[in-house]
């Protein structure tokens, strides 16, 4: 049973940003899997940059409420520790790197992150919303994924973006 509080337009904007959950979702296990060869840090810097987008609209729209205050459960969360594992075998050794915490902060903290944690951290809160959205309840999905956004994969995100940049950059750079 579809959740009676998402407007049509709401539905709309909601399906469009499960369309990027997904396909996020299905381009990392690739990835983590060894399809993309040689081109694997370019496709995570693709699939991020196109993640943050959805990210971007889901911080421009107003909060988004959910009619209950508590959070039905949606089930267990997917164990993430091969694709982590995957992720970091494929990324070393190029997957640790140093971001500031909070660039905004006096004064400034720089931590030490590893890509294929902050990409396995991303896939559980996506995918977390992605089970409310297809049991229908997509407020609550709505809701997951922008508090989720402000709170943790977009910190996340962002973060990663960074490094993968700089990774593709540093590389096609000393190419020439």
């Amino acid at each position: 049973m579809a959740d009676i509080a998402v407007l049509d337009e709401d539905l709309e904007f909601t399906s469009a940003i499960a369309d990027q959950v997904e396909s996020f979702l299905v381009a990392v296990r690739a990835v983590a899997r060894g399809e993309a060869d040689a081109s694997a840090v370019s496709m995570l810097l693709l699939e991020v940059s196109q993640l943050l987008l959805a990210g971007g609209r889901l911080g421009a729209i107003a909060d988004v409420i959910p009619a209950e205050r508590f959070e039905e459960d949606p089930g267990p969360d997917p164990d993430l520790d091969e694709l982590r594992d995957q992720l970091a075998v494929l990324l070393d050794p190029c997957d640790v790197y140093r971001e500031v915490f909070d660039p905004l902060a006096v004064p400034t903290e720089v931590e030490t992150r590893r890509i294929s944690d902050d990409i396995a951290s991303i896939v559980a809160e996506l995918a977390h919303g992605l089970t409310h959205f297809r049991a229908g309840r997509e407020t609550e999905a709505l809701w997951w994924w922008q508090f989720s956004y402000l709170s943790g994969w977009g910190p996340a995100a962002s973060a990663s973006l960074r490094a993968l940049h700089s990774i593709v950059a540093g590389s096609r750079l000393q190419e020439t």
